[in-house]
């Protein structure tokens, strides 16, 4: 077993304490090219801009943007650098002070603001599992499936048993770059529709921030790769198995190092929900383990996050059931004053919350606490689901078993965490990671909805989140409440 070095890291959907492991820096090949996008699809328009050139976000009062746009806008002093048509948004750079007031005159312009880039996934505790041998490992389950304790809280095996997989419906995980080649991840994965809305980045590319916050090519926790896993790992006798294990997975990166502007994550669920007949992806879920505080009102971000909204509601318009983290700043947001967490509280979202067991491999088969870090409030919180947690004290060992033979010895806090695909060291394309957060919760609820998709068929949004409402366990107090929302998933109640 390899040596482990704890970190503490600030990444925004998951806690985290990783493991330094250095490895030479990967440079992108042609099988990591970002493909071009297709008909109907967000638009980007690789051009030259100054260096002191802002972006903005333009966003329309309808759907519709003008067919003379790009004149209008270089009129004004712009350059078009994207359309989202669907929604009416278009993104321009200029690195004229008055632009933004003169396009703002553009007839239909609801308002022109300057995007920011945001660090939407903060993780804060990884524990870096190491690389597993697929040949020791193969046998009837999978081989980490003991110390996967996420599937058991949900019922996600009963599930299974009835032959609910979720085979057909379709999730986009709408995050980071995800490591196309891993073996729980590769399977599943429709690269053909999988896109990257970050300029000069795969889809199948992504970096960590290390304790200084410094983005490094050297670090194995790739997000967007352990969220994946948790949806729709394949469950094939190697690794892990996801809570849908036969759903089809879609990389939709709008993020790198876990930081993205507006116009990308925005571009992103477009894509994502628009029907592959129109260029999209063609989703029938999208899952943001992404997510930051942001005012309800004024200018700045509070205008972007209007923006936002749109996107989000295109999703909802079109049939896509939109799913997201709500955080890990443990903050009341029912007592928020003007903050609102975005996307998780955006039109027609569904909002998740953490629970987390406090000594699972002691015996305590706690899943439901309510996690030490998850956001919460009856007005924000949807659903709660299994995020983990790292609170017991100690650094006492535990040992857990493998499959088919061998075992596991980590500090018995470890394994409170959830388990999940990783990025591996050099060419390794099997390792794992330990990682808690309500980023770790949502890929949960998006995978019990796919099981419901795969179950009964495209329903619509609504119907899967009253399905979602009507099979949920009710934790605490009767009804809505302000952990759990309308109850933490239950996926065998959810395709019965």
């Amino acid at each position: 077993m390899r040596s482990f070095v704890l970190r503490t890291a600030t990444i925004a959907g998951a806690i985290v304490v990783a493991a330094c492991v250095e490895y030479a820096p990967i440079t992108p090949t042609a099988e990591m090219a970002t493909q071009a996008p297709t008909a109907g699809s967000p638009t980007l328009q690789v051009v030259a801009t100054p260096a002191d050139a802002k972006s903005y976000v333009i966003n329309f009062t309808g759907s519709q943007l003008p067919a003379d746009l790009a004149a209008q806008l270089s009129a004004a002093g712009g350059t078009v650098t994207r359309t989202v048509d669907q929604i009416g948004v278009a993104v321009a750079a200029s690195s004229d002070p008055r632009f933004a007031a003169r396009a703002a005159k553009i007839n239909g312009v609801a308002d022109v603001t300057e995007d920011i880039d945001v660090q939407w996934v903060a993780p804060e505790r990884i524990v870096d599992a190491g690389d597993f041998d697929p040949a020791a490992s193969f046998g009837a389950t999978e081989a980490f499936r003991q110390i996967q304790w996420a599937p058991d809280a949900i019922s996600a095996p009963a599930a299974w048993d009835l032959g609910a997989r979720g085979a057909g419906a379709r999730v986009a995980i709408v995050d980071g770059g995800i490591h196309s080649t891993h073996q729980d991840i590769a399977p599943n994965l429709d690269v053909a529709h999988s896109r990257s809305f970050v300029t000069g980045r795969a889809f199948n590319f992504d970096q960590a921030r290390d304790t200084l916050g410094v983005c490094r090519l050297n670090d194995t926790f790739w997000h967007g790769t352990h969220v994946a896993g948790i949806v729709g790992a394949p469950g094939q006798g190697l690794g892990t198995v996801g809570i849908a294990p036969s759903a089809t997975l879609i990389g939709v990166k709008v993020l790198h190092c876990g930081s993205g502007s507006f116009a990308s994550v925005i571009a992103g669920i477009v894509y994502a929900a628009t029907p592959i007949a129109e260029g999209g992806a063609g989703a029938d879920v999208i899952n943001m383990s992404l997510g930051a505080l942001f005012p309800r009102q004024g200018v700045g971000a509070a205008k972007l996050a209007v923006a936002l909204g749109k996107a989000t509601t295109y999703a909802y318009q079109r049939g896509v059931t939109v799913i997201a983290a709500l955080g890990n700043n443990a903050a009341d947001l029912d007592h928020t004053a003007n903050l609102i967490f975005v996307p998780a509280m955006s039109p027609h979202v569904i909002a998740v919350s953490a629970t987390g067991p406090m000594g699972w491999a002691l015996g305590v088969n706690n899943f439901d606490r309510p996690a030490s870090y998850t956001n919460f409030g009856q007005s924000a919180v949807t659903f709660a689901g299994p995020g983990g947690d790292f609170v017991l004290p100690g650094e006492a060992p535990c040992t857990k078993p493998l499959n088919p033979s061998g075992s596991l010895t980590r500090p018995c806090w470890v394994f409170d965490l959830v388990l999940a695909p990783q990025r591996g060291a050099g060419s390794a394309i099997n390792s794992y990671a330990w990682a808690a957060g309500t980023s770790m919760a949502t890929p949960a609820v998006s995978g019990v909805a796919a099981l419901i998709i795969g179950k009964f068929g495209r329903i619509g949004p609504a119907a899967v989140e009253r399905r979602l409402r009507q099979s949920a366990d009710d934790l605490g107090k009767p009804g809505n409440d302000d952990f759990y929302g309308g109850g933490r998933v239950n996926a065998l109640r959810a395709v019965q």
